[in-house]
């Protein structure tokens, strides 16, 4: 349903970005149970498909509706202080240590908000214990965890950290209407209201001085996630900037005549353009700081080896016909 969360004056300094391991390890179980939504995925897909057969995650899918309300204890907003990403095993530790009448409570709904029966088996044995419950859902989180996301975790982190300093510098040039105006298609800020769309039954809900949580998100799309009632701030989990590109394979090296004429960054970055790239995947990419990307394209875009292209809400980067003739040409005679 849409829902409009609406900003008190003491909210709107309490807007925070976090990075959540455990958060990220549901969504990447939800785009193992709905793969044809997720495109960008496919070679995650393909590799961590090999390793289902041995993963049992069946607790976890009872509660992961494809159209419904999961329960918020397992994923809870992190309590990390601003500009640090979450420990896993301090989320786990957390999610080990939930109220059993607070689980109880929300996988009831869980079960009623999409009409499944709560007395097949499955369901039935874990409203019965929802302590038990608890462990089991925790135990399968963190199968998944070590299982698919923890071996690509760096990969992973960097783009969500790029997307976090990406939105930080929008929000601190233009404040909240510049942050959320580009933060999803179906969100929107205006007059203190913060909304988003989906439904067709509206939800106000008053943030009353909590604030709101933001946390990227690689398995997100197509979609963002809003809610968390108390006791937990709300929160909303939208698609990271440059998550399209988290699969791409690091750029070769260039060569060392392009090296030598360009210096070692510029050269990598211009022999790593073959297809239109943003200033952040680029320094995913490579490794450098979104600073330090941005004033090495502007040199080479002076010298009209790369163009830039605004796409959407993305500025993308890519060789010209001259950009690419120098470094062929510096290819060639590497190998002379």
């Amino acid at each position: 349903m849409p829902l409009r969360l609406r900003f008190a004056d003491e909210d709107l300094l309490r807007c925070r970005f976090a990075v959540s391991p455990l958060c990220e390890t549901h969504e990447a179980v939800r785009t193992l149970l709905r793969p044809s939504r997720h495109g960008y995925h496919h070679s995650w897909l393909r590799r961590s498909r090999r390793v289902l057969s041995g993963l049992d995650l069946a607790p976890l899918t009872l509660l992961m509706p494809a159209r419904g309300y999961t329960p918020d204890f397992l994923g809870p907003p992190p309590a990390a202080p601003l500009g640090r990403v979450a420990d896993f095993s301090a989320e786990i530790d957390a999610l080990r240590g939930t109220d059993p009448d607070l689980a109880f409570q929300e996988m009831t709904r869980s079960f009623a908000s999409c009409g499944a029966d709560p007395e097949t088996p499955a369901r039935r044995a874990l409203l019965a214990d929802p302590a038990a419950a608890v462990h089991a859902l925790a135990d399968a989180t963190e199968r998944a965890w070590h299982t698919l996301v923890a071996a690509d975790w760096s990969r992973l982190r960097g783009v969500l950290e790029a997307d976090i300093a990406d939105r930080s510098r929008r929000l601190a040039e233009g404040g909240l209407r510049a942050l959320f105006d580009d933060l999803h298609p179906d969100v929107s800020w205006a007059d203190g209201t913060l909304s988003l769309r989906s439904g067709s039954t509206v939800l106000d809900q008053e943030l009353a001085g909590q604030g709101l949580l933001l946390m990227p998100s690689v398995f997100a799309w197509p979609d963002t996630i809003s809610g968390f009632a108390p006791p937990w701030q709300p929160t909303v989990i939208y698609p990271a900037r440059g998550m399209a590109r988290t699969w791409q394979t690091p750029p070769r090296p260039p060569s060392d005549a392009l090296a030598r004429l360009l210096g070692t960054n510029r050269a990598a970055l211009l022999s790593g353009l073959e297809e239109p790239t943003s200033t952040t995947t680029l320094a995913r990419l490579h490794g450098l700081a979104p600073s330090t990307v941005s004033a090495h394209l502007a040199v080479l875009r002076d010298a009209g080896l790369v163009s830039a292209r605004r796409q959407g809400h993305e500025v993308l980067y890519r060789r010209t016909q001259l950009g690419a003739d120098v470094t062929s040409s510096a290819r060639i005679s590497s190998y002379q």
